[in-house]
């Protein structure tokens, strides 16, 4: 199970010499990828006065695919997002955007998407929020493509590519993708078309359940049920080793692939508060494995 930390985009700020000392102190407490979460805008709610999100125009975003660009270039950490909303972007701008970070880390991208829930976002960027569980769907499909194929000609009802490719095209051929979920159609979609996923629910409390629904719908596509990865997720606990040791127990047993640290919601104030808590959580995750 690989290790990994959540980039804590609401409480990190935007000190460009922050940013690169948590992910080098990240790689060198031996941490493997770097998982960030994505919005491009936040609502006033002083607008949208019935707004229950739990983001708004106050809370920061590092966008995620900029970021992991700049990333590349100092540290060998994988890079996750986690997740991207796919359906509010063009698609092949996306492709383009995801083969660029792939090459500039040397295949290191994971991509994962997933559909969203800010209807704000989705106007401002002139995409149907209606649809965005179809329009995901499809884009898996002419993204893979688009990153291993010279030229596509594509005509779906969301996209239409006529003799058209991507140069240059990614070093992984195609790019990793990987589906947030939580809603049995989402479970579905990746038993179908996803290489991973990032669950919202934890075991014991769901988790067996969605595996169930996935394995389901990936066997009915002819697919291998344990060949999808999975992403799961615990809360720096640096008060309780103990606690933090048996959840990441918990998602081993479960079979989680890769397995993220969040320092998010936990108290820390500053970068180095976040570092600290990183290297707390390494001395029980992953000092002496």
């Amino acid at each position: 199970m690989q290790i990994g930390v959540v980039f804590p985009q609401t409480e990190i700020g935007v000190d460009p010499g922050g940013l690169r000392a948590y992910a080098e102190a990240a790689e060198q407490l031996g941490y493997r990828h770097l998982v960030t979460y994505d919005h491009v805008l936040g609502a006033d709610r002083s607008v949208h006065r019935d707004w229950s999100g739990p983001y708004d125009l106050h809370d920061s975003f590092h966008e995620p695919l900029v970021l992991f660009g700049w990333l590349a270039g100092f540290t060998g950490l994988g890079l996750a997002s986690g997740i991207l909303i796919g359906p509010q972007r063009q698609t092949a701008l996306l492709a383009k955007q995801a083969a660029e970070v792939d090459l500039l880390s040397g295949g290191r991208l994971r991509l994962g998407l997933g559909i969203g829930w800010n209807p704000v976002e989705y106007e401002a960027l002139g995409q149907d929020f209606a649809s965005r569980a179809d329009r995901l769907e499809e884009q898996v499909g002419l993204l893979r493509r688009l990153w291993t194929e010279e030229s596509v000609t594509f005509d779906g009802r969301f996209d239409t590519v006529t003799g058209a490719g991507l140069a240059p095209r990614p070093v992984q051929r195609p790019v990793p993708v990987w589906l947030g979920a939580m809603a049995k159609p989402a479970l579905r979609r990746v038993g179908r078309v996803a290489d991973g996923w990032f669950p919202q629910a934890r075991p014991g409390g769901g988790l067996e359940e969605a595996l169930e629904v996935i394995a389901e719908a990936a066997t009915a596509a002819g697919r291998d049920p344990a060949a999808i990865g999975m992403e799961g997720q615990v809360l720096a606990a640096t008060t309780n080793p103990g606690l933090l040791a048996r959840h990441a127990a918990k998602w081993r047993g479960a079979g989680a692939s890769h397995l993220s640290v969040n320092t998010m919601g936990s108290g820390c104030t500053s970068v180095d508060e976040h570092i600290a808590a990183l290297a707390a959580a390494a001395e029980v995750l992953i000092a002496g494995t």
